[in-house]
C-alpha cells in the first residue's frame, strides 16, 4: 500500500503528529474530548468527511476517516458485522475508544441489532503501535475482497490535506495552503486568518 501521505504521515513523530491534529482541532473548532483517558481530536469539512485520532497516554494512536461518497461509506447500507470487521487486528483498547460511545458530528454510530451494542463508523482504519502506523487488516480484508483501492475509497489524502504531512507546518505555511484552496476573498480576510491561527500556532508550542 502506498500513497504520498500515508508516507509522509508515517515519517512523522507521533508527538508532532499529535501537535498537528490538536491545532487543525482548534482551527476547525471541534470540541476536544478524552475518552478512557485517550485524547480526541478531529477535523471536519462540514460536508460529510472527517479525520478523528485517539492518542492514548503510551504513546499509541487510532486514526479514522471517512469520505461519504466513497464505497467504504457503510452508513446507508452497512451491517454492524462489516463495520466492525474494518477494526480486525486493531487491539482491543483502542477499538474500545469507538465501542458504545455517544454519537458526534464526525463519528456517528451503527447498531448490532443481536445485542444493541454499537461502534462508530470509519472508512480507513489506522494505528499506531508506539513505533510505526499500520492499516488495519480488518479494513485491508475488507478493500481487497470488494476490489477497492483502500486509499481512495477511505478518502485518506483528502482527510488529511489540511494536516500538511511532509511539509513545513506554522502559521504561515497553513494560511499559504488555505489561500492556495481559494479561501480568502480578500487580502484583509487573509490577514484576519492568519491572525488567528497565529494565536492557536503559539499556544501549541
Amino acid at each position: 500500500m502506498s500513497d504520498d501521505t500515508w508516507d509522509a504521515l508515517k515519517a512523522t513523530p507521533i508527538a508532532e503528529i499529535r501537535r498537528r491534529a490538536a491545532i487543525i482541532n482548534k482551527i476547525v473548532d471541534v470540541p476536544s474530548m478524552t475518552v478512557d483517558g485517550a485524547e480526541r481530536f478531529a477535523w471536519n469539512d462540514s460536508g460529510g468527511q472527517s479525520a478523528v485520532w485517539y492518542f492514548t497516554p503510551d504513546s499509541r494512536a487510532m486514526l479514522l476517516t471517512f469520505d461519504h461518497e466513497t464505497a467504504l461509506n457503510l452508513y446507508a447500507e452497512g451491517t454492524y458485522a462489516a463495520q466492525e470487521s474494518l477494526y480486525g487486528d486493531v487491539p482491543e483498547d483502542l477499538v474500545q475508544l469507538v465501542r458504545n460511545r455517544p454519537e458526534n458530528y464526525e463519528s456517528l454510530n451503527i447498531t448490532d441489532p443481536e445485542t444493541d451494542e454499537t461502534i462508530h463508523y470509519a472508512g480507513g482504519v489506522f494505528w499506531f503501535d508506539g513505533e510505526q502506523w499500520w492499516a488495519a487488516e480488518g479494513f485491508l480484508d475488507h478493500c481487497d475482497q470488494e476490489g477497492l483501492d483502500p486509499m481512495i475509497e477511505s478518502g485518506f489524502s483528502y482527510c488529511l490535506d489540511n494536516y500538511m504531512f511532509g511539509q513545513e507546518f506554522t502559521a504561515e505555511a497553513f494560511i499559504e495552503h488555505q489561500h492556495a484552496d481559494s479561501w480568502y476573498d480578500s487580502a484583509a480576510e487573509k490577514d484576519d486568518a492568519l491572525a488567528a491561527v497565529r494565536e492557536i500556532f503559539t499556544r501549541h508550542g
